[in-house]
């Protein structure tokens, strides 16, 4: 297994880009939002690899983060997904966005991506929901692990009154996403359970 490879970015493509490592040139398959977070030619670059390997052929996919990295890894154990199809994924939203829209049931957005129809979104947001932990990357996002955490503790979107939130934010034509990332944005920070309350500062931050 290839944990990672670090060396020369010699060129990009749509969808893959070129290596020089050790006088060896890798073809690594990048999604392709993260080609605009890549070095320029010439450079050096660092990525996160998964070596996906078949009878007929075998194909290095990278990413820029190890969270991307573990992500894609837990895509492709959606039957049905693949690597291809979850590159395309990540391709359409970064990793944060994804984690969102499956947290918030929001297979709209995932669908958004070429080759997953409704239904695989769905799937992707039964099988992925649990595996996601919302706390932790709420207090990632908000740069404080600890002290998030613990204000997150107890409050979260499973409350009816948050519930309550996230409906009226769609209903005002914000997408499910959104809308639960916002109100998870306010439980961070404020205690309190009220629903006009929550709408009132989810507004604020969405």
């Amino acid at each position: 297994m290839i944990g990672y490879i670090r060396g020369i970015l010699d060129s990009r493509y749509e969808d893959r880009v070129l290596v020089e490592n050790g006088g060896i040139g890798y073809e690594v398959f990048v999604p392709g939002a993260e080609l605009e977070h890549m070095p320029h030619t010439g450079e050096e670059v660092k990525l996160y690899t998964y070596l996906h390997v078949r009878e007929d052929l075998m194909q290095l996919y990278g990413f820029l983060t190890r969270d991307a990295c573990d992500f894609f890894k837990l895509l492709i154990t959606v039957s049905g997904v693949g690597p291809k199809g979850a590159l395309a994924i990540l391709s359409t939203m970064d990793v944060d966005s994804l984690r969102f829209a499956i947290l918030a049931a929001d297979a709209k957005a995932i669908s958004r991506a070429p080759g997953i129809g409704k239904k695989m979104a769905e799937k992707i947001i039964l099988e992925l929901r649990d595996k996601c932990d919302a706390d932790d990357f709420l207090a990632a996002e908000s740069g404080d692990t600890i002290g998030a955490k613990d204000r997150v503790s107890g409050k979260d979107v499973s409350s009816d009154s948050s519930k309550d939130a996230i409906e009226a934010l769609v209903a005002l034509g914000y997408s499910s996403t959104d809308a639960t990332r916002a109100v998870r944005s306010v439980l961070a920070l404020d205690s309190s359970t009220d629903t006009e309350a929550i709408l009132k500062q989810a507004l604020k931050v969405i």
